[in-house]
């Protein structure tokens, strides 16, 4: 059993940065491509950022891209997001997932284990 947990959310104002960080244990590979997903009251879960497992081939969403950076300690077993730069349309509940395949993807649906998720809140 694989478990996933968040840690580092909290409130910030526009344009402050935190980092958000997810400890993996249990039967995570270090083959396993690890991402980053969010979701806001009322929308659906979307796509952030991704690492493949060798912790190469870093892919971000366009309204992210040059704000956040995906990292990941295979030895630690952790992957990490941080944000910079962040506006109130970043607020949402962000999600780590774990994928028991070494390439990442953008689709939620491909992501084989989730954590509880962590709030993030950036006021104006």
């Amino acid at each position: 059993q694989v478990q996933l947990v968040e840690s580092g959310g909290g409130w910030v104002q526009a344009g402050g940065s935190l980092r958000l960080s997810c400890a993996a244990s249990g039967r995570v590979f270090s083959t396993f491509a690890m991402g980053w997903f969010r979701q806001a009251p009322g929308k659906e879960r979307e796509f952030v950022a991704a690492i493949s497992g060798g912790g190469r081939d870093p892919h971000y969403a366009d309204s992210v891209k040059g704000r956040f950076t995906i990292s990941r300690d295979i030895d630690k077993n952790t992957v990490s997001l941080e944000m910079n730069s962040l506006k109130p349309e970043d607020t949402a509940v962000y999600y780590c997932a774990a994928r028991n395949w070494a390439n990442p993807t953008t689709a939620p649906a491909f992501y084989d284990y989730w954590g509880q998720g962590t709030q993030v809140t950036v006021s104006s």
